[in-house]
């Protein structure tokens, strides 16, 4: 039984792989991605439940522009649920705009974050990792940025015994059977099956 209750209210927050062409105009938009996927398959098999999901991923984000909207679009909304999903953005800036995020920097905007919304709700949180497929070829050299960040996400669910989707071992090992740019194209954001993936490993990190 997922651990869901009836008439909650699931707020999914991060970049553009969470935000997926989502409508601005829309409040209800939940874009084309893995929210969708979820609130799709968790409509299907538990629609008594009434529960509604909100998209609130805006592209380009990082920690620091999670901390920046968190009021309005997060506390301000009450979820019973927070689905946070960054960081791949911490490691990009570095390389496409020579403007990095150090782990350690990343680390404590993300457990600000968490530690706002235990503080000033009564909402779960569920926390997903972000991950990298060597596609293109310079992807493998984020690696060395984005591997800290990995382990600073998993502390951080150990800490607050959250649930947790691990998403990097998932896609690599996915990749071993069939060429990485079938589940992300550009190494970062995913195809139609690899959202299926990400949303696949959400619902049981939720037990649905």
């Amino acid at each position: 039984m997922s651990i869901i209750k009836s008439n909650s209210l699931v707020l999914f927050q991060g970049d553009s792989i969470t935000n997926a062409g989502r409508n601005y105009e829309d409040a209800n938009s939940l874009g084309h991605g893995y929210p969708l996927l979820i609130a799709a398959e968790f409509g299907r098999r538990y629609p008594e439940k009434n529960v509604r999901f909100l998209n609130r991923g805006v592209s380009g984000n990082r920690v620091v522009d999670l901390q920046e909207r968190w009021q309005r679009d997060c506390l301000d909304l009450k979820p019973d649920w927070v689905s946070i999903y960054v960081g791949i953005n911490d490691t990009w800036r570095r390389y496409d705009s020579n403007n990095p995020t150090t782990s350690e920097e990343y680390y404590d905007g993300y457990r600000k974050l968490i530690l706002r919304t235990q503080e000033n709700t009564e909402a779960g949180i569920i926390l997903i990792e972000p991950y990298v497929l060597p596609v293109p070829e310079d992807r493998k050299t984020w690696r060395e940025d984005l591997d800290p960040k990995i382990q600073a996400v998993r502390e951080l669910a150990r800490e607050f015994h959250t649930p947790y989707a691990a998403l990097d071992g998932l896609f690599a090992s996915l990749s071993a059977v069939v060429d990485p740019s079938f589940w992300a194209p550009d190494g970062v954001h995913p195809s139609p099956a690899g959202h299926a993936v990400i949303a696949k490993a959400w619902l049981e990190a939720m037990k649905v």
